[in-house]
């Protein structure tokens, strides 16, 4: 099952801006290792559960995994030869805007070198640059 809200106050959203850096979610609060974005950039929930699943395999469902982002962006798009106007297309699934330096997943109770090589796995699975850290 994909991420994405119960509820939203509006059902679409203008695009906006990308955070540049992030300074709130930058620590780790969970965890003892966890997966850093190096950029910023938008992360859809097809990703993160890609990702999720590639470190739980790693990991072989020990220990624990926190997904620290959560999907509350619905990117809308048209169907294909639509021709200009009529409106904005529906929403075709939901992302989450994401900060350089943003925490994205954090584990612990797994063997360090076990869970660095889950991170880089989980990491491969998203669009953005990210780099594992303690």
């Amino acid at each position: 099952m994909l991420l994405q809200p119960k509820k939203s106050k509006h059902k679409k959203v203008q695009k906006g801006k990308l955070p540049r850096l992030e300074f709130k979610a930058n620590k780790l609060k969970f965890g003892t290792i966890g997966l850093k974005a190096a950029e910023s950039g938008t992360i859809s929930a097809k990703q993160i559960e890609a990702a999720r699943q590639a470190i739980a395999r790693k990991i072989k469902r020990k220990g624990k995994i926190w997904i620290r982002i959560f999907p509350t962006l619905p990117i809308t798009s048209k169907p294909t030869e639509v021709r200009m106007g009529k409106g904005k297309g529906a929403v075709n699934y939901w992302a989450a805007r994401i900060g350089g330096g943003t925490v994205l997943f954090e584990l612990c109770g797994v063997n360090r070198n076990i869970a660095i090589a889950a991170f880089r796995t989980g990491g491969a699975k998203l669009p953005i640059k990210t780099k594992v850290f303690t």
